[in-house]
């Protein structure tokens, strides 16, 4: 499982490494570089690929292992550190990754958003509504693995 967790590691330190040279990725290579942390989440929280699918279309299943799942996605993309969600890191993120014509945009949702995990001790609650929060701001500019 170390092994695993270190090529995820990996994989995410290549993408942004990549993306710094790249400047931005299309929404297309955002959602391809998303599928080994959806790979590693899914048997963490036992969630199946039925009751994930439509996250990135604003349909969000308020069951206690999805909204781990979500919570694993930003651990595993250091967005979550500590029990605790990273905004900073999210915007970082968007800054090096996104595509300029919705860069803004995802970043003021970030803004926007960033009071919700305040209301929420569990870091799976904070993770889902911070999620929500972000679709519901701007639909047009989430992505979601």
């Amino acid at each position: 499982m170390a092994s695993f967790h270190f090529k995820v590691n990996c994989f995410l330190y290549f993408v942004l490494l990549s993306s710094y040279f790249v400047y931005s990725m299309t929404r297309q290579q955002l959602k391809n570089s998303g599928k080994l942390l959806k790979k590693a989440c899914i048997p963490k929280t036992n969630v199946s690929e039925e009751q994930i699918r439509d996250i990135d279309k604003g349909k969000f299943i308020g069951e206690k292992k999805i909204m781990c799942y979500i919570a694993c996605i930003y651990t595993m993309s250091q967005a979550i550190k500590n029990n605790k969600i990273q905004h900073d890191v999210m915007i970082k993120q968007v800054e090096t990754m996104f595509p300029n014509d919705i860069k803004e945009s995802a970043k003021f949702a970030i803004q926007q958003c960033r009071g919700i995990a305040k209301q929420h001790k569990d870091i799976c609650e904070a993770a889902f509504w911070t999620t929500k929060c972000l679709y519901d701001a701007d639909p047009a500019t989430f992505i979601f693995p």
